[in-house]
């Protein structure tokens, strides 16, 4: 589906006043750059133990793959540039994006489609042309040639990064008309005359045939594909020339979106999996988390967070941090969960700073959308929430505090990883709060640099951390 409401939105810079519990001292503490350096200040904490105030600047680091682990990027947005140059313009970008510490790359659907050189490729018509035959009015797609595109995973690759396709399945667009006797009427499902010669499809390989009348669903009018045809499993994924053997081992796509999987069943992923193997992460648009679960362990494959994202909406929106409490795919089972902000289709969050900070320190598969990337937010913020997901965002997590304006978390560390403290706060006012941590007589510090305290927790592991308005800081160990 298309996003029609693009919106901007920028982050000020904030300036801090607060003071000691135990006297007047008052001092100013502004949001950081990497390359700032600050002084350390005395303050005094409520029993009178003195700890310090000391900026320091954050890391950059590779991204390593584990299993849940990595950062996400959506490598597109609804219409891109057309005119064949968006490989090339991702291939720009893939080194400093691996330098950012993200670890993998999501593209648009790669192959020909009906509209040709202006179609974002969600109306496939012939999977096996990458912009390398002429038809539907273009040899190129709108993001350009298959040369482009295998240069363009080539260098994901070399920058140890994994580029997943998103595969349009459900339904197929731009075949010839024909007679249909299970129709009695004319419908376009003769793609017998694609250009690659591969996966040829008439009336009997789509709904209704003589296998049915429909599956779970179809889309926009478009032919509906039926996968309960043997042939139609062969050639998307059993045969070793089939389309999801061809993208994994001749293309080198590493894993898979798959799109309205709401159109057919589970199994059709499961399946899909099990023969051609990678990642895989459905496109389930539903905020009920029992069916974002149950998809998911049936189709084993990971599944878009759309509960988060509902949550996280009504959350930071619409001031009430405490939804933060509800069950979400990533609270269920966190290694099926891709969480995400924004992406092509739906952009609805306006606090997306405060949303980033959510997803980067908690559970899941965190997604970062292209414009928010490149074009919409801080991206020094957005870099240095990536380092601390991919240094300190380890082990489960306990809620610590929330209300209408607070949110605090702690992540409980893993394997020597001390994991972290995440403060969110949607209130106009600099905010304090004495929270528990996993660290007795520990210095520690905000990653973030959004608070210029740097304090030591007392021996019963309580200490006060702050949070800056409309804001948030992280908070690990100082090591």
């Amino acid at each position: 589906m298309k996003n029609y409401n693009a919106k901007i939105y920028g982050i000020a810079a904030i300036l801090a006043l607060f003071c000691s519990c135990s006297s007047d001292k008052i001092f100013e503490a502004n949001s950081i750059e990497e390359s700032q350096l600050f002084e350390i200040i005395n303050v005094t904490h409520h029993d009178g133990k003195p700890f310090s105030t000391e900026i320091k600047s954050s890391l950059t680091g590779k991204y390593v793959d584990n299993p849940g682990g990595g950062v996400m990027m959506q490598a597109f947005y609804w219409d891109v540039p057309a005119g064949g140059n968006w490989w090339n313009t991702v291939t720009d970008k893939v080194t400093a994006w691996s330098n950012a510490g993200i670890g993998s790359i999501w593209l648009p659907p790669a192959c020909k489609a009906q509209n040709g050189p202006f179609s974002m490729g969600y109306d496939p018509t012939d999977y096996f042309d990458f912009g390398d035959y002429n038809q539907n009015g273009t040899t190129e797609t709108r993001f350009g040639s298959k040369a482009e595109l295998v240069t363009l995973i080539t260098k994901a690759h070399t920058e140890n990064m994994k580029v997943y396709a998103d595969i349009v399945i459900n339904h197929n667009s731009g075949g010839q008309s024909e007679a249909n006797p299970f129709t009695g009427t004319n419908t376009w499902t003769n793609f017998n005359g694609i250009a690659s010669g591969k996966f040829k499809r008439t009336y009997v390989n789509f709904y209704k045939n003589s296998y049915g009348n429909n599956d779970e669903g179809s889309f926009g009018g478009f032919p509906d594909l039926c996968h309960a045809d043997p042939y139609v499993q062969d050639w998307l994924w059993k045969r070793a020339d089939g389309v999801g053997k061809y993208y994994k081992n001749t293309m080198k796509f590493d894993g898979w979106r798959f799109d309205y999987v709401k159109g057919f069943g589970a199994w059709v992923v499961k399946d899909w999996n099990a023969n051609v193997g990678g990642f895989s992460v459905g496109e389930l648009w539903d905020s009920n988390v029992n069916i974002l679960n149950d998809w998911a362990n049936n189709a084993n494959s990971s599944v878009f967070d759309f509960a988060c994202y509902y949550k996280m909406n009504d959350a930071f929106d619409g001031n009430n941090l405490a939804l933060l409490n509800d069950d979400m795919m990533w609270k269920r089972n966190p290694y099926k969960a891709v969480t995400f902000v924004t992406n092509h289709d739906t952009d609805e969050i306006s606090n997306k700073l405060l949303a980033y900070s959510y997803i980067l320190t908690h559970e899941g598969y965190p997604t970062i959308f292209y414009r928010d990337y490149e074009e919409w937010l801080d991206k020094t913020k957005l870099n240095n929430l990536i380092w601390i997901h991919n240094n300190k965002a380890t082990g489960t997590t306990s809620i610590l505090y929330s209300d209408n304006d607070e949110y605090v978390a702690r992540r409980n560390g893993y394997n020597g990883n001390p994991g972290l403290i995440v403060y969110i706060n949607n209130s106009t006012s600099w905010q304090e709060r004495w929270i528990q941590t996993n660290w007795a007589n520990t210095q520690i510090k905000d990653f973030t640099g959004n608070s210029a305290w740097y304090p030591t927790t007392q021996a019963d592991k309580w200490l006060k951390i702050q949070c800056p308005p409309k804001g948030y800081s992280v908070w690990s160990i100082n090591q």
